[in-house]
C-alpha cells in the first residue's frame, strides 16, 4: 500500500520517516508523494581516460569518477547521453517497516530527464542522502540547478518489519552515506 499524503505527514510526525532538513510541505508533499531537491555535488565519469569500466576494479571510484561540487546557483550542464551521479539535498531515514520508491518527475521527463536507471528502490532501515542516477535521454544539454525539485519518493507500507533492516546487513554497501559513493559492486564476492 503505498502511503497518501496524509499517511506520510502522520509518518514524519511518528518519526518513522526522517527528512533533514526539514521539508517545505506546501511545495514538496504532493498526493502521494515528497519532492526531493538537488544537491551541489555530482560524481562524473572520466570516460575519456579508460576503455571500458571493470566492475571488478576496487578503484573504480577513485579512477574513473571525479567529483564536482556546484557554486551556489551554478548549474550543472548534463549533455545528451550522459551518465552522473547526483545527490539531494534532503537525507532520509525509513523505519523497518516502509520502503521507498525513487520516481523521477514528469516534467523533467518531459525534457529527456531521468533520475534512476536501476535503483528505484530504498530498503527498510535506510539512512542517507538519496543518490540518484541522472541520465539525459534527449538530444539537447539540459541545465539543472540546485535546489531545484528533481524527483519524488513514495513510501510503501510492508506486510510486517524488515528482520534485517538495510542497516543492520553485513553486505549494506551505502548505508548512511552523505554523498554520491561509486558503485562498490568489486566489494561483493
Amino acid at each position: 500500500m503505498i502511503l497518501s499524503d496524509r499517511d506520510i505527514k502522520k509518518a514524519i510526525s511518528s518519526g518513522r520517516i526522517a527528512i533533514t532538513p526539514k521539508m517545505n510541505m506546501k511545495t514538496q508533499l504532493g498526493s502521494c508523494s515528497i519532492d526531493l531537491r538537488l544537491g551541489r555535488q555530482f560524481r562524473v565519469f572520466n570516460h575519456s581516460q579508460f576503455a571500458y569500466i571493470d566492475p571488478t576494479n576496487p578503484k573504480l571510484s577513485t579512477d574513473m569518477m571525479r567529483e564536482v561540487v556546484l557554486k551556489k546557483n551554478e548549474p550543472f550542464i548534463l549533455q545528451p547521453g550522459d551518465f552522473v551521479l547526483a545527490i539531494t539535498i534532503e537525507s532520509i531515514w525509513i523505519s523497518d517497516d516502509l520502503i521507498g520508491r525513487l520516481e523521477g518527475r514528469s516534467s523533467l521527463g518531459r525534457l529527456g530527464i531521468v533520475v534512476h536507471s536501476t535503483a528505484s528502490i530504498f530498503e527498510p532501515g535506510w539512512n542517507g542522502v538519496v543518490v540518484m542516477e541522472l541520465g539525459n535521454l534527449g538530444r539537447m544539454p539540459v541545465a539543472l540547478y540546485p535546489g531545484m525539485r528533481i524527483c519524488s519518493m513514495t513510501f510503501e507500507q510492508l506486510s510486517s518489519p524488515a528482520e534485517v533492516p538495510y542497516s543492520k546487513k553485513k553486505t549494506a554497501k551505502y548505508v548512511g552515506q552523505k554523498t554520491a559513493l561509486a558503485s562498490r559492486i568489486a566489494q561483493e564476492k
